[in-house]
């Protein structure tokens, strides 16, 4: 592969895995928010697949399929099991509008590249030149979690995050144990089945799953 053919489908990868975090903080319909989630997790496989065809990594090529099996397919499937259970189809009641949620991407994101320019410039190329994208990222996850109200937008910003911090990983380092990145995807499969059983209680108690609720509770 030649180096701007790798450049191209780098930026253009990263690129658009900005974007689907982008459009996950503004969306509030939740099934459009998973398949989201879903196309972003084909997106951080395609990267660990085209890092592992530069440096002719086998054990890249296991990593991205294992995370194109996990959270391309099995971690959406199981929100989207979540989501059929619940009768909540959004997001109505977000701590943070849309317009300011637009303007904390901006900012968010240009705080990444301003954070992150030291570690560029220890070693400029063009994978840790993408690293601001997997940091802003991880700075958009964070947000999600903290200004969504119901359980299963939350737990998406941590995936959000958690996809972040994997694309930020292989970028800097050019991928991550292949046992590490399993032991990690499990956990955030353990999280999301866990999600599920709190859910399913949350309405049976509740009639939703705002996790305001939870506030109410006491010893």
């Amino acid at each position: 592969m030649s180096t701007t053919t790798y450049t191209l489908a780098l930026n253009l990868i990263c690129g658009a895995f900005l974007l689907t975090a982008v459009l996950m903080l503004l969306r509030r319909d939740l099934a459009a928010i998973v398949r989201l989630l879903a196309i972003q997790g084909v997106l951080l496989a395609a990267l660990a697949a085209l890092l592992g065809a530069r440096e002719g990594s086998l054990e890249l090529y296991a990593v991205a399929l294992g995370v194109l099996l996990l959270k391309a397919i099995v971690l959406p499937v199981v929100l989207r099991r979540v989501l059929r259970d619940s009768s909540e189809a959004r997001e109505t009641k977000p701590l943070v509008n849309v317009t300011s949620s637009m303007l904390a991407a901006t900012m968010l994101t240009l705080l990444a590249y301003a954070v992150s320019r030291p570690l560029v410039a220890l070693a400029p190329s063009p994978a840790t030149e993408a690293v601001p994208i997997g940091l802003a990222v991880v700075f958009l996850g964070f947000f999600a979690l903290v200004s969504r109200r119901r359980a299963l937008s939350q737990v998406v910003g941590f995936l959000i995050m958690d996809n972040g911090i994997s694309a930020t990983a292989f970028l800097v380092a050019g991928g991550v144990p292949l046992i590490v990145e399993m032991g990690v995807s499990l956990d955030l499969l353990l999280i999301v089945l866990v999600l599920q059983i709190l859910a399913a209680r949350m309405r049976t108690t509740f009639g939703h799953t705002d996790l305001d609720e939870l506030r109410e509770l006491r010893d």
